[in-house]
């Protein structure tokens, strides 16, 4: 039996606090679910809009026809060696309480992952990644729905098509699969990696020569809380901007020009320059207008003071995306599903 309702609120399903209705809001928490919601989509003629967390969504609308909850819930060990062990989690479960349980059971590979909003279903869409750490590196599959078969389909790391902040999913297959499970691929003997950030930088402050995967999950909320306003209290979605990544020339161009310029150097030979540092240069950091604005500690960050509309905060978006362009010549995209 499906649990639905007819013309609900969405404030309390999305980070930002944005006030739009559902016409038709649907709960799913098995496939089956999953399945008759999807007959319904048809049945209505139109395509669902499935949320999990709602933390990487901004509402530009004022309703939406058919919105489905992920409600898929449940941890598993499936197997495990000397050296690993796979876990499956339900699409639905909070990332966060997944890397808690994790770290619990000494399990590594996602204590860099800590904080990050969301649930378990969206981390491989977005190959959700901080501090160093991309969930491609412990990702085995998922599993998902085709939404017009509704065939059951297994996605290996390989078919996911990962890249950054990108996979197949925001890509050639966006809107045609439901995630309904996630494997993950998990360390008994752990690698640490502390060298990204301020991770480090905390940990020293701690004296702690040898932190566990415990200790640098702790050093991670404690940067994060620090640096991120809690969507309980200010609404926002996060990061709203992904880092871009540009030539090394274009670098050393505006290097010459901005000294104190920070970058990461990329693999392929690209150099990957924070949009939080670009965006603070352009002046928008703690700017306010009316109900919306850029937090006063991190650029990266636009926020909802309370009334904001999800029209207002993507017209604050793009101007702060011109302004970038036209200072640095560089094209910040937004992280943020901007719907």
């Amino acid at each position: 039996m499906l649990h639905t309702s007819k013309q609900a609120s969405l404030k309390k399903y999305n980070t930002f606090g944005i006030e739009a209705v559902a016409e038709n809001l649907i709960e799913v928490s098995n496939n089956q679910n999953v399945k008759e919601a999807m007959r319904v989509s048809e049945e209505l003629g139109v395509s669902p809009l499935i949320l999990g967390g709602g933390s990487n969504v901004l509402f530009t609308k004022q309703s939406y026809p058919l919105v489905i909850i992920n409600k898929l819930i449940g941890i598993e060990k499936q197997k495990e060696d000397e050296h690993f062990v796979w876990i499956k989690s339900g699409a639905g479960v909070v990332w966060h309480d997944l890397v808690l349980h994790c770290i619990d059971q000494s399990w590594g590979g996602v204590e860099n992952l800590s904080l990050i909003p969301g649930t378990v279903g969206a981390a491989p869409m977005q190959n959700i990644g901080a501090y160093g750490v991309e969930i491609k590196e412990v990702f085995e599959s998922l599993e998902a729905i085709n939404k017009s078969t509704l065939q059951e389909k297994v996605f290996s790391n390989q078919e996911c098509r990962f890249g950054y902040r990108e996979s197949i999913f925001k890509k050639e297959v966006k809107g045609e699969y439901f995630i309904t499970s996630v494997t993950l691929k998990l360390t008994k003997k752990h690698k640490l990696n502390i060298s990204y950030g301020a991770i480090s930088k905390v940990l020293n402050s701690q004296a702690i020569e040898t932190p566990t995967i415990k200790q640098v999950s702790e050093a991670v909320i404690q940067i994060r809380e620090s640096k991120l306003p809690n969507p309980t209290k200010i609404g926002n979605a996060g990061s709203f901007f992904k880092n871009p990544v540009i030539s090394n020339d274009q670098f050393l161009e505006l290097k010459n020009e901005y000294p104190n310029m920070p970058s990461y150097d990329q693999p392929n030979g690209k150099v990957k320059v924070p949009a939080g540092w670009l965006i603070e240069q352009c002046g928008w950091k703690g700017f306010r207008e009316g109900d919306i604005g850029v937090h006063k500690n991190q650029a990266l960050v636009l926020v909802n003071y309370g009334n904001g509309t999800g029209a207002d905060i993507k017209n604050l978006a793009f101007r702060i995306k011109d302004s970038v362009k036209e200072k640095f010549n560089i094209e910040i995209t937004p992280e943020v599903n901007i719907i």
